[in-house]
Parts: C-alpha cells; structure tokens; sequence
C-alpha cells in the first residue's frame, strides 16, 4: 500500500515514472512537418537491422487532432513496450499521444516539445525567425510550406545537394491552424525522455531544442547537424532511440 501511494503522488505531481526494466521492442516513428514519413527510412532500416519491430507513421499534417489519432491508431496496434519517437512538429505529437500505457519512453529530434496549453505559434514567436522560418509560405488555403529553393539549405543543409532536393520534392505542407492549437497533454512529465539536439538547425534554434532537453530532464544528446538528423545522422539517432528502448 505504501509502495503504491509514493507512485499515485508521483503521477498527481507530473514526475517521470521510472520505465520498467524489459526493453522496448517495438518503435513508432512520427515524422516532422514539411516533409513524410520516409525521412525515417535511414533511421528505420538500422534499427530493423537491430531486430526492432519499426513502424513510420503517415500523419496527414492536417490538424494536431488529426496527427495524434493517426499515431494513436499505430500504437493501439503494437504489441508490448514502445518507443515513441517525434521529429519537429513530431514532438508535439508525441507529446500528446505518448500517454498511451504502451510508451516506455519518448524522444524528441530535434522536436518542439510544448507544455500543457503551448502553442507552437507562441513558442516561435519569442525571438528572432530562424532563416527556416523566414523560408516558409502559405498558400491560399492557410497550409504552410518551405520554398523549395531554400528548401536542402535550410532543412538539411548537410546531406548531398541532389539528395536535398529529392526532399523538397516529397514536401508536404501542414496547417497552419495546427500551429495555434495548445498542447493538452505533454506526455513527458509521465515518461523517461530522450533528446537528439541539432547543433546547426535553421528552423528550430539549438538554444530552443537545448532549452526543451533540459526542461524535460531529457537525457540529451547534441549532434553535429543540420534539422534533418535522422537524414543526415541517422546511426546517432537510431543509437539514441536503441538506448531509450534499453532504459539506459
């Protein structure tokens, strides 16, 4: 009886619970805005290889609402501990679905990680546009995309020009909307937390992805890298999600 009311006090204060001991088998992979779910073919192939069970997820970048229901339905089909992984806007994601009893632990690539009522539109507001947000432009319908010239500059500047520009190519632009809906759950006050800093981001500051990392209790890791890690670095992404999985 004490043993369980230490743990219910943990979770009334937003604590992290400590993951059990077996390792994740399973990862669910959610991928960013302004791209797809094949920015984590690199990073999925090497943990397959590990023997992890991968899935990448297709959100449809309509609605935050939309994003998570997609990722929920992934992980309602996973069988036992799962790592949860988000990149960018993925984090925001994660954040709200990572509360399923399936997720061992969450990490964020180069992510937003909001709190609870955040909003995207006011985390990015708080300083200067990155040269990657000065990139982005709606169209008629109020969805936001990179210029695809700017695009393999600014979104993963370190990866082959043609490679860049195969990226741009499979864009895909999110709702703008989506940025101005406030975060409600923020799953990592309940689960270990992992974090993939982007030294040399130019859409989301290192300062800002340092400062969620160390808000969380992330246990971190800063890469030498452009936005796109899991393109650019993807054996230390896969390496970092592989220790998320171990607990370790």
């Amino acid at each position: 009886m004490f043993a369980l009311g230490i743990l219910g006090a943990l979770q009334a204060l937003g604590a992290p619970i400590a993951a059990s001991a077996t390792s994740a088998h399973n990862v669910v992979l959610v991928p960013g805005a302004f791209t797809d779910k094949s920015s984590w073919d690199k990073v999925a192939h090497l943990l397959r290889e590990k023997g992890f069970k991968v899935t990448e997820v297709d959100i449809p970048l309509t609605s935050l609402e939309a994003d998570v229901a997609a990722t929920r339905r992934v992980l309602e089909a996973q069988q036992g501990a799962t790592v949860l992984v988000g990149h960018s806007w993925g984090g925001v994601v994660i954040g709200e679905a990572g509360d399923d009893p399936k997720v061992k632990a969450l990490v964020y690539v180069a992510a937003f990680a909001p709190d609870k009522g955040e909003t995207l539109k006011a985390l990015t507001s708080n300083g200067p546009p990155t040269e990657g947000l000065k990139a982005i432009r709606p169209d008629a319908r109020g969805f936001l995309s990179i210029d695809p010239a700017a695009y393999p500059h600014v979104f993963v500047g370190d990866v082959p020009t043609a490679e860049g520009e195969e990226l741009a190519n499979k864009q895909r632009p999110i709702s703008g909307a989506a940025f101005g809906t406030p975060a409600a759950i923020a799953a990592w006050h309940l689960k270990p937390t992992y974090y993939a800093i982007s030294a040399n981001d130019l859409m989301i500051p290192p300062q800002a992805e340092a400062f969620f990392a160390q808000r969380m209790k992330a246990k971190a890791v800063t890469l030498a890298s452009s936005h796109a890690s899991p393109v650019s670095h993807p054996a230390d992404v896969a390496a970092l999600i592989e220790r998320a999985a171990k607990g370790e």
